[in-house]
């Protein structure tokens, strides 16, 4: 019998890298260049000056690129979304009554004695 050599891909399980971008921020440079695209389209049936339109263009997708990249470069790969997760917590949970406690309680039937 013959003995197989397979080569083991090491990189399975790894988040996708492109050009510094990292997973999802990689999605949201397509969306913004797709926005882009929208933008100038609208422009140009608008009847704007073509060299108008693509100086503004330029512009805004040089913001674009450099917010993103700022983004990935602060946030990496699930930075952000833990991060827009964190403001949702609340801080404090108030309760001016036991009985919304007490009711449970009776529901479950898992009262100590």
């Amino acid at each position: 019998m013959a003995r197989n050599r397979y080569a083991i891909n090491k990189g399975v399980n790894q988040s996708i890298v492109f050009k510094g971008l990292k997973a999802q921020y990689i999605w949201y440079m397509g969306g913004g260049m797709f926005a882009l695209l929208i933008i100038y389209a609208v422009m140009y049936m608008a009847g704007v000056n073509t060299y108008i339109s693509l100086a503004i263009i330029i512009c805004l997708g040089g913001l674009l690129l450099i917010g993103i990249y700022h983004l990935s470069s602060t946030y990496g790969e699930h930075g952000l979304l833990k991060a827009l997760a964190r403001r949702n917590i609340p801080v404090v949970v108030k309760s001016n009554s036991r009985r919304i406690f007490m009711q449970n309680r009776k529901m479950t039937g898992s009262v100590r004695k």
